[in-house]
């Protein structure tokens, strides 16, 4: 799993709960990258929120001010990393790899990463999982 579900902490205690499953979901992203960046977490240099968790899929929303990194890790499954609006990097194996907004980055399991904020960024990090569970 990602360092970014393994560590509730960095998702805001201070918003009331939201469904995050159902037949459907429907998200304003900007609105949702303006709210996650007023709250306190994000005067540590990032902050998260679930969007959508399912037994075997999972999307989370990240924000990062620029110069913050999450060290290396790796997903039990594959994922995609979207970047929505400012610029990362991402270390994977020996690669750097750039992601300004617009970019998307698909890995297959257990390929250790990083993530780096060159700016002000967001991306949605989707999580999948042929075993079940996230």
């Amino acid at each position: 799993m990602t360092e970014m579900i393994e560590k509730p902490g960095r998702e805001s205690s201070q918003r009331p709960p939201e469904r995050m499953d159902g037949p459907f979901l429907e998200y304003e992203l900007l609105a949702q990258i303006e709210l996650l960046r007023r709250e306190d977490a994000y005067q540590h240099g990032r902050n998260s929120k679930t969007l959508a968790k399912y037994p075997d899929f999972c999307i989370v929303l990240t924000v990062m001010k620029g110069g913050t990194r999450i060290q290396q890790h790796t997903a039990a499954g594959r994922i995609s990393v979207h970047t929505v609006g400012g610029h990362i990097r991402m270390h994977v194996g020996a690669k750097l790899l750039d992601l300004p907004a617009g970019r998307l980055l698909v890995l297959d399991r257990s390929i250790p990463h990083d993530v780096e904020a060159v700016e002000e960024s967001a991306f949605l990090l989707t999580l999948a999982s042929l075993e079940g569970r996230i």
